[in-house]
């Protein structure tokens, strides 16, 4: 049982839950995510299972893709709907669609960030959750992240009661991005508290939420011997790999862990997916002073 779910994360579930309810569907403790969402957050979370477990690390490193909502107006302790309200500021001037733009411009590129208190970031030891629970504020290093875009999806709208407002989002970014600071910066950059009220990972590990299912259809599938139909096998979760097929001789010196000449790949591409008999086994990395490929991951049962 080697291969990649994505799943569909509900909301009010943690991370963790859906890895442990996956362990007792599958019956294997083999199982690992790509990159937690937040409890409140729904959308995609890529699972490795079995030998798919070793490239989790690589999936993690692939960029991700939200869809949410900034409203402005107030401000949260933990910058989104979570926690508790610490700030508020009625919106008497809403603001235009090209002014919305112009600030999310400023949040694209490669920018530095600084993660929230309420996240698992750890500082001396302890993450700083722990500390914001207590009522500490801890400083934080700002860390390089890298938004690809940050576009609005459709009209901002505007309520005169609440005086707020509410700006809808697509956002892809780098791994560590935290979507829901990206949603207090947009409000500092125009000094209004603001927080993230919504928010959906519709991209992650080279899956798309339209790949997805949810836990109970895994339990179907198991159910009905079925699980073929959901399992999205190594070659998949590796495709933008460059590829190669292995001969007999060199699959010999795969199999035992030997290096190969950089002819499989003369482009020397750092990392290439090589294949057997139609199956992946492995991943080999380039060693510049080698040069040479040398093992990196390898799927030999």
């Amino acid at each position: 049982m080697d291969g990649v779910i994505a799943l569909y994360k509900e909301r009010g579930m943690t991370s963790h839950e859906c890895v442990s309810s996956l362990r007792k569907i599958l019956h294997t403790k083999k199982v690992g995510h790509t990159g937690t969402l937040d409890p409140n957050v729904d959308g995609v979370l890529p699972i490795c299972i079995g030998q798919a477990t070793k490239i989790s690390e690589l999936m993690m490193q692939s960029g991700k893709v939200y869809q949410g909502e900034i409203t402005l107006g107030m401000a949260y302790d933990t910058e989104d709907l979570d926690g508790t309200l610490i700030a508020q500021q009625p919106i008497e001037s809403p603001l235009t669609s090209s002014q919305i733009d112009d600030v999310l411009a400023k949040l694209t590129g490669d920018i530095m960030q600084v993660p929230p208190m309420y996240s698992a970031v750890k500082v001396n030891g302890h993450k700083l959750y722990e500390y914001a629970r207590k009522g500490l504020t801890i400083d934080r290093d700002p860390r390089p992240i890298h938004i690809d875009y940050f576009k609005q999806l459709k009209p901002a709208t505007y309520d005169p009661e609440k005086q707020t407002q509410t700006i809808y989002f697509e956002v892809g970014c780098s791994k560590g991005t935290y979507v829901r600071t990206l949603a207090v910066d947009f409000g500092k950059l125009i000094n209004v508290p603001s927080v993230m009220t919504n928010l959906t990972r519709i991209k992650s590990g080279g899956f798309d939420i339209s790949q997805c299912v949810t836990l109970k259809e895994v339990q179907t599938a198991v159910d009905s011997d079925n699980l073929e139909t959901i399992f999205r096998p190594l070659a998949e979760a590796l495709a933008s790999y460059p590829q190669y097929k292995l001969d007999e001789s060199r699959w010999e010196i795969v199999s035992h862990g030997g290096f190969l000449d950089q002819s499989i790949n003369p482009d020397h591409d750092p990392v290439v997916c090589l294949t057997y008999m139609g199956a992946v086994k492995a991943l080999y990395k380039f060693d510049l002073e080698l040069t040479k490929y040398r093992p990196y991951k390898m799927f030999i049962a």
